[in-house]
């Protein structure tokens, strides 16, 4: 059976509410053209997502629950290659790029050492992850296939997402946009955090992890005004964290700076929203990963003669120049998708 006459089922047996039935048909739709828009089969995509789209109906009625640390689930069923699989052919590889690949060498030694590695980043869309490990794959697999993202309780929480969740290493946590919503739930989170955190310094005591962290706290978005995708401010306190248990943790640590341009894929909402079921909308684009050269956490330009809340201030807005900038270049550097010019 075919995604549109399984979801046509579902919808008739009231396995789907109405707002459901009209992203997941959406999604399909928009999936649909993107694929062939980049010059691949549907037919050959057609079982992936209806796959994807049996595992949705399966969080709908038993939600998988996830560990403050969860693992990739690779068997009985492979949800990292799923979630590949899924992004694969959105992505036009041809005009895609990871800019200073030297970097990454840099960070296999490393991680080869048992030392760690903090990729500090911005955050478009919520495939990012399955994005960056397809980027990797091909030259870099144990790296892609070993990192661990900090997510958000949204990509845990819904139905939608938990199928690409369940094929990360990740660390979840409620971010400070979301840990006072609802106010009855604010303690439990708190709490959830400190397991997070418990974990993560075991984790970084164990050496050799490679941790990717969006210190925004949530993904870049549009500027309404002038429609230009924005770097979203990175948290001093986030970023001061990551850098404390670091150093506590009896490993040598190293950060670096990762710029992502990967919005035009999967375009996430205009605005916050609070509520789950964000409508998803697919498109063809190429990607681009820029890693860039490891922060010196300690002296950083304009570091000197500051107090240690100003120079948490001053460490964060810098490291957020440097994913900018990065940023920036890959995307006035990078040649136009006939797609994106026709559009």
């Amino acid at each position: 059976m075919g995604y549109m006459k399984l979801l046509k089922s579902l919808k008739s047996e009231e396995a789907l509410n109405s707002k459901q039935y009209e992203i997941l048909e959406g999604f399909y739709l928009s999936f649909t053209q993107a694929v062939t828009e980049n010059n691949k089969p549907m037919s050959a995509y057609e079982p992936i997502i209806t796959q994807y789209l049996q595992f949705v109906i399966q969080e709908n009625q038993q939600p998988y629950a996830f560990e403050p640390y969860h693992r990739a689930i690779r068997t009985p069923y492979d949800y990292y290659r799923l979630g590949l699989e899924m992004m694969r052919p959105l992505i036009a590889f041809a005009h895609s790029k990871i800019h200073h690949a030297r970097y990454i060498e840099e960070i296999e030694t490393h991680l080869a050492n048992q030392e760690n590695v903090i990729l500090l980043a911005n955050h478009q869309i919520e495939p990012d992850p399955q994005v960056i490990c397809l980027m990797l794959e091909k030259d870099h697999t144990r790296l892609a296939e070993e990192m661990i993202f900090v997510a958000g309780h949204r990509v845990i929480t819904d139905p939608l997402a938990i199928p690409f969740s369940k094929g990360c290493n990740l660390l979840c946590i409620f971010s400070k946009k979301h840990v006072e919503n609802p106010p009855e739930k604010k303690q439990e989170k708190l709490l959830y955090n400190q397991r997070v955190m418990h974990q993560m310094s075991q984790l970084l005591a164990e050496g050799g992890k490679c941790i990717y962290v969006a210190p925004s706290g949530g993904r870049d978005r549009a500027n309404i005004n002038t429609g230009q995708v924005e770097i979203a401010p990175f948290d001093a306190h986030s970023i001061e964290m990551f850098w404390l248990m670091a150093q506590h943790s009896g490993k040598k640590a190293h950060f670096y700076p990762l710029s992502l341009s990967t919005y035009d894929l999967l375009p996430p909402p205009q605005s916050v929203e609070k509520e789950l079921g964000e409508r998803r909308q697919a498109k063809c684009a190429p990607v681009h990963l820029s890693f860039g050269q490891e922060i010196d956490m300690i002296n950083f330009p304009g570091s000197q003669h500051l107090d240690k809340k100003t120079r948490r201030i001053a460490r964060a807005q810098y490291i957020w120049e440097l994913v900018m900038q990065q940023y920036c270049l890959t995307r006035s550097c990078a040649p136009l998708h006939p797609l994106q010019a026709s559009s």
